[in-house]
């Protein structure tokens, strides 16, 4: 029979990875993504991997998130030359988050080498170069949404939108089992149904097995409009404390429904704020990516302009300056009141928000809003947790700026999204639940047992079962 091995994202949130293979021998890596958090996250990154790269037919990836595609310039690296599969729209947003990720990697490198040289240790090599991501990039293969494609010798896939950013896919893979036809599918990582502009994760009905995402296990959101509102009510209440708005955020997918919300707002008249800085290089050249891709969009707000101005994600807020140089980013921290700040990255672990940590946290009008998950080991997650001092550009901060999480702007779906999708298959799949951390998954198996009857599993890392 075909295997499957959980390889990442098992029992944890980040670092998605499966190897599925059949036994005429094919070898597909369903994910590649990057661990994510704390340090040991980071050495988890650079061990080897748990299978030969040489020997993979195929890698079949869902969307463009690092968590799901960081580790590709690394295999690339490792000899990898086969195809890599992905919608067209991911096979896009991945040249700009591989290069982008590649660039931190040699800089990263290159700046803890300065250290390490003065104190006689001996230098480290980035975890993949610029190099090694366009020799990726080289690799991919795009797919459309419904098109059936053989990866592999007996194994076809299909991308389905998950609802989640743009080019998200739940991925459908059938293997060829002899006579019979095996039918794996992963949820990916499915979107919110509240999600301004993505369509809603499309139903499926046949599976085998199925591996469900559970980041948010363990709860539902906010209804949307009460995250609006509350939202509405910090921008107005930072305009009356005189302070800037700070919001650290992933440059694909959140950024692009925050845009949006601050536009309705500014159509509206409920937008204060008389600048709104989008401070992220990678989310401006997302933007215009978003923007090609405009026809994937599912927008009827009747407060986004028509024609033209629906295609240009920066049509939609007025007041949005981008700042994409350097010179640009630093001139935002003269401003002392009066502004709304977008960055990255959007769990504080790098990027330009950190430097508006740097001149905004310690203030106590400064008020400081986190639109999504915040892993365990970011700095995103001990400032959620109520930290008191947090060490930021090397120099310790102490947290004075008022915290604010909105978890109603998630791009996952929440408990009772995630058990609506999964109960749309006509019988009962063998169900193992990832992407989640352990209590997430737990809380979800149990709500599964609750109201489906269903029996759901938590596999642990290493794990291997027949498919």
């Amino acid at each position: 029979m075909a295997l499957l091995t959980f390889l990442g994202a098992i029992q944890q949130v980040t670092g998605s990875c499966y190897l599925i293979e059949s036994r005429d021998g094919a070898r597909v890596l369903l994910e590649c993504g990057m661990r994510q958090g704390r340090r040991e996250e980071d050495e988890g990154n650079r061990g080897p991997f748990a299978f030969d790269p040489l020997s993979l037919d195929a890698v079949v990836i869902s969307h463009a998130h690092l968590d799901h595609t960081g580790l590709l310039p690394r295999l690339a690296a490792a000899g990898y030359r086969g195809p890599i599969f992905a919608t067209d729209a991911c096979c896009e947003l991945m040249e700009l988050m591989l290069l982008d990720s590649a660039h931190i990697q040699e800089k990263d490198a290159e700046w803890e080498n300065k250290w390490r040289a003065r104190k006689g240790k001996p230098a480290i090599k980035p975890l993949y170069t610029i190099e090694d991501a366009e020799q990726t990039l080289k690799l991919r293969r795009p797919l459309a949404y419904g098109e059936c494609q053989e990866v592999a010798k007996g194994v076809q896939v299909t991308f389905h939108d998950a609802g989640h950013i743009l080019g998200s896919a739940i991925v459908e893979l059938q293997i060829q089992d002899h006579h019979l036809t095996r039918r794996l599918v992963f949820s990916g990582d499915l979107g919110n149904t509240c999600s301004p502009l993505m369509h809603e994760p499309a139903a499926l009905d046949r599976a085998d097995l199925v591996l469900l995402e559970s980041t948010y296990g363990d709860r539902d959101h906010r209804p949307n409009g009460e995250t609006l509102d509350e939202l509405a009510q910090i921008l107005q209440q930072a305009h009356k404390d005189g302070g800037n708005v700070l919001i650290p955020s992933f440059a694909v997918g959140r950024t692009q429904d925050l845009i949006y919300y601050l536009g309705r707002f500014y159509q509206e008249g409920r937008l204060p704020q008389q600048a709104v800085f989008l401070d992220s290089p990678m989310a401006i050249r997302a933007n215009a990516i978003y923007s090609r891709y405009h026809e994937q969009f599912d927008i009827t707000d009747p407060t986004v302009p028509k024609g033209k101005g629906r295609k240009r994600i920066e049509d939609w807020l007025p007041i949005l300056r981008c700042t994409p140089n350097p010179e640009d980013s630093m001139a935002i921290n003269r401003i002392k009141s009066g502004a709304i700040i977008i960055a990255g990255s959007g769990m504080c672990t790098g990027g330009r928000i950190v430097h508006h940590f740097k001149h905004n946290l310690w203030r106590n009008e400064c008020h400081l809003v986190f639109p999504g998950f915040q892993a365990r080991g970011t700095l995103g997650r001990a400032i959620v947790d109520g930290a008191n001092t947090v060490k930021v550009l090397q120099q310790h901060i102490t947290v004075k700026a008022k915290v604010h999480t909105l978890g109603g702007f998630s791009a996952h779906a929440g408990q009772s999204q995630l058990i609506d999708w999964v109960k749309h298959f006509d019988h009962h799949p063998e169900l193992y639940l990832v992407h989640g951390e352990l209590e997430k998954t737990q809380a979800l198996q149990q709500a599964l047992r609750e109201r489906l009857n269903w029996i759901a599993t938590i596999p642990d890392q290493g794990e291997q079962v027949a498919i």
